[in-house]
């Protein structure tokens, strides 16, 4: 059986589960979600405990089992932490600023890339080299990260363009000269 899967899922105190049929809605502290479950996979709520059960060993089933599993719990996670990732700007002359809920890219280019701030997620300027990106949805936030990352990826020879934090780019040693 799944290893993730398997695993339930506690809820806790302060947030809210419904589940509908084939649907489950969390409710918490930052805000509510909702999804709806593959068919296959049963749903059992008991008290403060959610857990998921497949009906047979063939190869969809056992990863639906775990990828349900671990979306609820995102979810439950989301609703009470919240999730956050990091992206550092690395360049000369590279920066970013706050203009309302969008962002304003100085990325290299002949123009500024402005990236508007999609439903459901905040974006930051910590400072000109430093963006946040917060929200409830886990799947949300990794893919505003993602895009703004998109603009300008990491080059491998001076490791200039826009990074996760905590990112090792792996370096080149460039062009040799002479003999």
């Amino acid at each position: 059986m799944s290893r993730i899967g398997k695993a339930i899922i506690n809820i806790p105190a302060g947030v809210k589960v419904a589940v509908n049929g084939q649907n489950i809605k969390v409710e918490g502290p930052l805000g509510k979600l909702e999804t709806d479950v593959h068919e296959l996979i049963k749903i059992n709520f008991e008290g403060t405990q959610l857990s998921f059960t497949r009906p047979d060993d063939q190869k969809f089933s056992r990863a639906i089992h775990g990828t349900t599993r671990a979306l609820v719990a995102n979810m439950v996670e989301g609703v009470t932490k919240g999730f956050k990732k990091t992206l550092e700007i690395v360049g000369v002359g590279y920066r970013v600023e706050q203009k309302g809920k969008d962002l304003n890219l100085v990325l290299g280019f002949s123009h500024p890339v402005i990236f508007q701030a999609p439903e459901g997620v905040k974006l930051t300027a910590v400072d000109p080299l430093k963006i946040t990106v917060e929200g409830i949805d886990k799947q949300k936030v990794g893919q505003a990260a993602a895009e703004i990352r998109k603009y300008r990826r990491p080059e491998p020879y001076k490791g200039k363009g826009v990074k996760y934090e905590g990112e090792i780019v792996r370096r080149k040693q460039g062009k040799k000269t002479g003999k």
